[in-house]
């Protein structure tokens, strides 16, 4: 993966409650800012999409593309860059660890690469507008549930 971008929040779940709101991405345009459209375009293994059409619009992105994913049960989930318009490359990650109080840390990793030039600043700064407010989102969603 190339240079990325972490972060990471504790939501009050177990890794399987926060999993099962990452793999619901008929939900994404509910609580995930910026995204328009969440498409399963292809069934994986244990009821989890292999891969998933996006809309979004967060800025500085607005792009429509496809994203492959890898399940390792309700521990990690990796995705890559299938195709896009405006995106060259979107490679991420969530990680769950769960605290053994009830709670789980949730680590997103985010590396993206557009097809126009942007100074290495701006890329970070885009690639952790989007990290931060998914997490926050996911956060809200999960606890809300």
């Amino acid at each position: 993966m190339a240079e990325q971008t972490t972060s990471s929040i504790v939501i009050s779940a177990p890794a399987s409650a926060v999993m099962e709101v990452i793999a619901d991405f008929e939900s994404y345009p509910v609580w995930a800012t910026g995204v328009r459209t969440a498409e399963v375009t292809e069934a994986g293994t244990g009821g989890r999409a292999r891969a998933v059409f996006f809309a979004l619009d967060v800025s500085p992105i607005k792009d429509e593309y496809t994203l492959v994913y890898d399940w390792d049960g309700d521990r990690a989930v990796t995705w890559t860059l299938a195709e896009g318009k405006m995106l060259k490359a979107l490679d991420g990650a969530y990680i769950l660890e769960e605290r053994g109080d009830g709670t789980t840390q949730v680590t997103y990793r985010l590396a993206l690469d557009v097809s126009i030039p942007l100074i290495g600043m701006l890329k970070r700064k885009g690639e952790k507008i989007l990290i931060d407010t998914a997490l926050k989102g996911l956060k809200k969603r999960v606890e809300s549930l």
